[in-house]
């Protein structure tokens, strides 16, 4: 809690030493935002019930207003399946204040997009076809309600420290009073090199604290780039649901090779593995865990508009359960 307390105060204390810098002569504006995630699909999985179908996964719509040069606001709806009611449910995604207080430090409070994958995610580059490793298997939230500031501490090295509920967005409520802290360091060594290590920490009162760390570098050239992670929960089944002794680990490896300004080539390695517990015979996950395969070609006609035909397959490590083999045709339309 005293740590918590000192963020907050350091936080304060920031916004009130620079607001005296706003440029009065700005003139305020605002955009609509809006992105859609379609989907055509074949199931070649053998025993597949639906062997095809159109699916519309995902619709993000949104505003973004500047205030100033130094503070803008911006409101996403979600709108996606939801096992509790419809298919086309709306959450509110975002609902964020961010303020950059001096040129080095920005501020965010309110709904916040999350810092733990956003690079990994930027840099695997394809959301609309597949998520990033660790948001597909349940190791954090994109966003949740909280508070944290970046800090640039030098031309290579950056910084980011958070405190937020730890429920994520679909669930904001706070049911322990026991909030999630964290952090992480970018560091470029090295023109087109990133690297990343990201920890945070969220007490529970019927286990040990749920930990994740990660650890992330990416290194992109003027035609291809590729990426590599490592990731661990530990004390968890997911990033919101405790539970004593058991742990996550994963590895995500991708790489893209840019054919012209139009075409690009991507493809994608991930394993999810889980620790067996005392006196069990398998690990605990055994119905998730193995690996995931994805390749495929994308195509950009115009801005903001992207195609991609691709495989994905997932192999279990237990051999009860069947491989999953699918073709998608991916759209991807946003503003």
């Amino acid at each position: 809690m005293k740590n918590q307390l000192l963020f907050l105060g350091v936080l304060l204390v920031s916004i009130a030493s620079f607001s005296q810098n706003l440029n009065k002569e700005f003139n305020p504006s605002g955009d609509v935002q809006f992105k859609v995630f379609w989907n055509y699909h074949t199931d070649l999985s053998e025993g597949a019930t639906q062997t095809s179908a159109f699916e519309l996964k995902r619709a993000y719509l949104g505003y973004k207003y500047n205030f100033s040069e130094a503070i803008s606001a911006k409101v996403t709806l979600d709108v996606g399946d939801n096992s509790g009611g419809s298919a086309y449910t709306a959450y509110l995604k975002t609902a964020q204040l961010d303020w950059k207080v001096a040129s080095s430090i920005k501020l965010s409070m309110g709904l916040i997009g999350m810092k733990q994958f956003n690079d990994q995610e930027k840099f695997w580059g394809y959301r609309y076809v597949f998520k990033s490793f660790q948001d597909q298997n349940g190791y954090g939230s994109s966003a949740d309600l909280g508070v944290s500031a970046e800090f640039k501490l030098s031309k290579n090295l950056k910084a980011n420290f958070l405190i937020a509920n730890g429920e994520g967005y679909k669930k904001l409520q706070d049911e322990d009073g026991k909030q999630k802290v964290g952090g992480s360091l970018i560091f470029t060594p090295v023109k087109g090199l990133t690297t990343k290590i990201y920890a945070d920490s969220q007490p529970s009162i019927d286990s040990d604290a749920i930990t994740t760390i990660s650890l992330f570098a990416g290194y992109k050239s003027s035609n291809w780039r590729f990426g590599a992670e490592y990731n661990k929960l530990n004390n968890g089944k997911k990033y919101s649901s405790p539970a004593e002794d058991h742990n996550l680990d994963g590895l995500s490896f991708y790489s893209t090779y840019i054919i012209n300004d139009k075409v690009e080539i991507f493809g994608r390695f991930d394993q999810l593995s889980s620790n067996t517990l005392s006196g069990a015979s398998k690990a605990w996950n055994i119905s998730k865990d193995g690996n995931q395969i994805i390749g495929g070609i994308q195509y950009l006609p115009v801005k903001g508009l992207s195609f991609s035909l691709n495989y994905q397959g997932f192999s279990f490590d237990n051999d009860l359960l069947g491989n999953k083999s699918l073709v998608f045709l991916n759209a991807e339309f946003k503003l």
